[in-house]
C-alpha cells in the first residue's frame, strides 16, 4: 500500500520528467530561432553579392586586361613557399633556430563570404595566399639575419621587421662580437614579436 510519501515522490518525479521535457523543448526552440536567424544573416549577406556579369561590366577595361599579370604571380609565391619551407626544414635545425609555423601565416577565411562573387572569392583566396606567403618568408628571412647578421643599418630601413629593433648598432664591432651569440640563443626559442622583442645592446 502507497504511503502519503510514496505519492509525494511519484508526483515529484513526474514533475521533474515534465520539467525535463520542457528544458529540452526549449533548448531545441532556441537552437532551432539560432539556424534560422543564422540563415536570415547568410541570406542578407548574399544579397549584397555582385553578380559576376555585372561586376564585370562595372570593371574597367584596364583593370581586367592587367588581371592576367597579377595572376602570373601564383607560380612564384609556389616556388617561395616551397623554397622557404625546405630552406628552414634543412637549415634551421643546424643553426638551432626555431622553425616559423607557416600556418600561422597563411590565413584563409575570407573566400567562403556569402557576399562575394566568384572572382571576389578567388581574389581574397589568391591575397591571402601571396601576402601570407611573403609574410612566412620575411620571418624566416629576419631569424637567418638574427643569427648571420644582427646589424642594423647605417641609415633607416622603413618598416624594419620584429627582429631588427635588437641589432647591434652599424659600426659598433666591440659589441657585435660580444653579443651576438647571445642573439643567436634568443632564435631557439619562440621568436619575439614587435610588442615583445627584446631591447637592443
Amino acid at each position: 500500500m502507497a504511503t502519503p510519501i510514496d505519492e509525494l515522490l511519484e508526483r515529484l518525479h513526474s514533475l521533474e520528467a515534465q520539467l525535463d521535457q520542457e528544458y529540452t523543448a526549449l533548448r531545441e526552440e532556441m537552437a532551432q530561432r539560432k539556424r534560422e536567424l543564422a540563415e536570415r544573416f547568410v541570406e542578407l549577406q548574399r544579397q549584397q553579392r555582385v553578380g559576376l556579369w555585372r561586376y564585370l561590366r562595372g570593371s574597367r577595361w584596364s583593370v581586367i586586361l592587367t588581371a592576367p599579370i597579377i595572376y602570373a604571380g601564383w607560380p612564384v609565391f609556389a616556388l617561395l613557399d616551397g623554397f622557404i619551407t625546405l630552406y628552414q626544414a634543412l637549415c634551421f635545425p643546424i643553426y638551432g633556430i626555431a622553425r616559423v609555423r607557416r600556418r600561422e601565416y597563411l590565413v584563409f577565411d575570407r573566400a567562403d563570404l556569402p557576399y562575394l562573387n566568384a572572382i571576389e572569392a578567388f581574389n581574397c583566396f589568391y591575397c591571402s595566399y601571396g601576402n601570407g606567403v611573403l609574410a612566412y618568408a620575411r620571418e624566416v628571412a629576419a631569424r637567418t639575419e638574427q643569427y648571420w647578421c644582427p646589424i642594423k643599418h647605417a641609415r633607416r630601413v622603413r618598416d624594419a621587421h620584429a627582429h631588427y629593433p635588437a641589432f647591434f648598432e652599424h659600426g659598433d664591432a666591440e659589441t657585435f662580437r660580444a653579443g651576438l651569440q647571445r642573439l643567436r640563443d634568443q632564435l631557439r626559442e619562440e621568436a619575439p614579436t614587435q610588442k615583445d622583442a627584446p631591447p637592443g645592446p
